[in-house]
């Protein structure tokens, strides 16, 4: 009997190992098909194939090409043209032959031609200086906004991962119940036939394993939608096995140890702050470029002609192009445009205030949200503390209840609080380490921590 209790003993122990400890990474068997991915594997190839980052390139790309076009008005122009005419009916000039008598003369030839080519370089134009400067930090804000675009992708990614994480693990905790009840249930059919318990306890024992089946149901669920959203986030189809290699595990990280160090960190860090604080001043190169059109534009201007006029009866190769060029300047000055210069520097003004407001508005919000998010991680990191050390003492108490029990000295009920008890830290715990981690890619995102 103590031979059998105490073979009974080392079987329930070695059953039972903290969540932390327990769940090491799978070895790396590939299959045939299968894509094994740890989480930096995850988030590169969901970088690979985001088509949010796909778009913000392109963006990078259109603001480049703006920025080209901006500069053009302060590049020469040069201007080539061609025009050939061939008269259907000649042109005349009446000049006088007698006295009150004017006779008709031709002065067109059947075919005529004129060759052009024209260069102007602008010499001084205010309004396009202005607007190369403001495409110039609009390309830098596109820059910001990639970086904003990768920071969420990443964060979508690293959520998807843990969430997929978390939902495997907890399926492998109801699993564990279940195999737990299961055993119970064997040793109290087992002690009913000894006479050492009554059929009251086979039929909870019974209960006990069942009425943990809808919960196995629901972590399978939540399996398979967490595996889902993260194939999707990556880009990947959602055909494709995917194999998790990583592990709930609490890892180094190292924050601000005050908010105003935090702060400090995120207004020199964050893209979209910096989004804002590029466009406020893009918005102060427009009032310049708008202003800049009431000033006078000074463009250097030259011409290089040729023409040649010949009828029919004359070989093209015989007729002559004489050569015509000048040069010179060119000065405009608006005078009076309707109030439109003013009109639209006040709408440049309404614009940049509005852009200040906003960036006012999400420095206001980015504090508040680093305060909870930073609250949120300290809280996780308190609360794995707490649980590391309850799960052993719930496990503990779960193999002296299931003792007890076996020797007959211990109630279903004393048990059933014990595995209650014990499932709870262990959720707990689970919890703890997934709130820390999803606590720390959202505190990364609200810093402007961008891991490369």
């Amino acid at each position: 009997m103590v031979k059998n209790i105490v073979v009974s003993f080392l079987l329930v122990a070695a059953s039972f190992t903290p969540v932390h400890a327990a769940d090491k990474a799978p070895k790396d068997s590939s299959v045939a098909g299968e894509l094994r991915v740890r989480l930096e594997d995850a988030v590169r190839i969901g970088l690979q194939k985001s088509r949010t980052l796909e778009l913000a390139r392109l963006d990078r790309r259109m603001s480049s090409e703006k920025l080209m076009e901006a500069t053009s008005p302060v590049l020469p122009q040069i201007t080539s043209g061609f025009t050939y005419t061939r008269s259907l009916q000649p042109s005349v000039m009446f000049l006088p032959n007698f006295p009150g008598v004017t006779s008709p003369m031709e002065i067109s030839s059947d075919n005529s031609a004129t060759a052009t080519l024209e260069v102007s370089q602008s010499l001084f134009n205010g309004s396009a200086y202005a607007s190369i400067r403001a495409a110039a930090t609009a390309g830098k804000m596109s820059d910001e906004a990639y970086r904003n675009a990768e920071s969420a992708v990443l964060s979508d990614i690293s959520m998807a991962y843990y969430d997929a994480l978390i939902s495997r693990d907890q399926l492998k905790l109801v699993e564990e119940s279940i195999a737990r009840w299961e055993e119970s249930r064997k040793d109290t059919q087992a002690m009913f036939r000894q006479g050492v318990v009554a059929d009251i306890d086979t039929l909870k024992a019974f209960l006990s394993v069942e009425n943990l089946r809808p919960d196995l149901i629901q972590a399978e669920t939540r399996v398979n939608a967490t595996m889902t959203r993260l194939k999707n986030t990556m880009g990947v189809s959602l055909e494709t096995p995917l194999v998790l290699l990583d592990t709930l595990s609490v890892g180094s990280r190292s924050y601000p140890g005050d908010l105003g160090a935090a702060w400090s960190e995120a207004m020199e860090k964050r893209p979209d702050i910096r989004q804002l604080e590029l466009q406020v001043k893009a918005e102060k190169d427009k009032i310049t470029a708008v202003r800049a059109e009431r000033f006078p534009m000074l463009t250097a201007v030259g011409q290089l002609e040729s023409q040649t006029a010949f009828d029919d009866e004359v070989q093209l190769s015989d007729s002559r192009w004489p050569v015509s060029s000048w040069v010179g300047v060119q000065v405009s000055l608006p005078i009076f445009t309707g109030y439109r210069i003013s009109s639209r520097v006040q709408q440049a003004k309404i614009a940049q205030f509005q852009t200040m407001t906003r960036l006012e508005d999400l420095r206001a919000n980015a504090m508040a949200e680093i305060e909870l998010r930073l609250s949120a991680w300290r809280e996780a990191e308190k609360r794995i503390d707490v649980q590391s050390s309850t799960i052993a003492m719930a496990q503990r108490g779960y193999r002296i209840s299931l003792l007890r029990f076996r020797e007959g000295v211990g109630s279903r009920l004393e048990l059933t609080d014990s595995e209650l008890q014990l499932n709870k830290a262990r959720t707990n715990y689970l919890q703890a380490v997934y709130d820390y981690l999803a606590a720390g890619v959202l505190l990364d995102r609200s810093l402007g921590r961008i891991p490369r």
